[in-house]
């Protein structure tokens, strides 16, 4: 069988179950599935559709399924996210087709939403095995609980610029969404102190608004907050704001924008296997975009080669 680019998809092709998130982007997911599902059919895949109103009923699914069965995630961060534990370190392969509001990870392999016929023609390529990372929350609000990432995750500003999303309005999409709350969120700007240590060594310790540890290189929809991360290399790396007013986060965030803050001199950062985080006061914590409370401490460990991935 060959693709809609003439190209031969292997024999050896798992079967798929297809996750859809029905809530992705705002609906957009749940309106789109007819078009996935007529490229699916016209190009003879094999697959069982998995849709449920949760994640956590489709994780449930995922994980029941025959060990040799691949899963693909049709959705957001989010959506990826939620079926992790079902695939990181098992074997089992993944496929992302993007769907959702910011679609971070999807936008390092360069898969764009809606461009279905792109993202089934990879399904030919070799897999391949991509580094994923695993969160402990030591102190807070989920202390206990350990969560496995794609992409990565944000404390402090990162983390209220997510939670203040939603109060922006419904028609701002992407990352024109993700900037109207940062300029929104910057108006209540506060610092706590954060001692960050990677593999061993202190990073920064001192007052700051935000620290972010990373597998992929960027988040909210656009934002190249790790721009040198490399999801093959077995390592994570951090990013720290140092003390700064609030013009001085915002001319901080226009360099985000483009990748371009490393090199200045309120931006800390390094690489590292293992990292570990503590502020002086319960600061917010987003994973891959979801919200997880409050937290005063937390371990990242970088799990090597750890997803096997169907259209990297």
């Amino acid at each position: 069988m060959t693709s809609e680019s003439g190209q031969l998809v292997p024999a050896s092709l798992p079967p798929l179950a297809v996750v859809l998130n029905p809530q992705a982007g705002g609906g957009l997911a749940l309106r789109e599935w007819p078009r996935l599902e007529a490229e699916l059919q016209r190009r003879g895949l094999a697959y069982t559709l998995i849709h449920e109103e949760s994640g956590e009923a489709a994780l449930a699914r995922v994980a029941a399924l025959p060990a040799d069965m691949a899963v693909m995630a049709v959705g957001g961060d989010g959506t990826v996210g939620a079926l992790l534990s079902a695939v990181v370190g098992t074997g089992r392969p993944l496929a992302i087709v993007p769907l959702g509001t910011g679609n971070d990870f999807a936008g390092l392999l360069g898969l764009r939403p809606g461009q279905f016929g792109e993202a089934l023609d990879r399904l030919h390529y070799q897999p391949r095995a991509l580094d994923a990372m695993q969160v402990s929350i030591v102190q807070g609000d989920e202390a206990g609980r350990t969560v496995v990432l794609l992409n990565g995750m944000g404390m402090g500003f990162d983390a209220d610029v997510t939670a203040n999303m939603d109060t922006m309005p419904a028609r701002l999409r992407g990352l024109a969404r993700y900037v109207a709350s940062a300029l929104s969120t910057l108006r209540h700007l506060k610092l706590a102190r954060v001692e960050v240590v990677a593999d061993g060594q202190t990073l920064y310790a001192g007052p700051s608004p935000l620290a972010a540890v990373m597998n992929g290189t960027r988040y909210g929809g656009g934002f190249l907050i790790s721009p040198q991360s490399d999801v093959r290399d077995g390592l994570l790396n951090v990013v720290v704001g140092g003390p700064m007013t609030r013009g001085q986060l915002l001319g901080l965030m226009a360099r985000v924008l483009r990748g371009a803050h490393l090199g200045h001199p309120l931006a800390h950062h390094t690489q590292a296997r293992e990292v570990q985080v503590t502020w002086d006061t319960p600061t917010r914590l987003h994973l891959d975009g979801d919200l997880h409370g409050r937290v005063t401490a937390l371990q990242v460990r970088v799990l090597p080669g750890a997803t096997l991935l169907l259209n990297a």
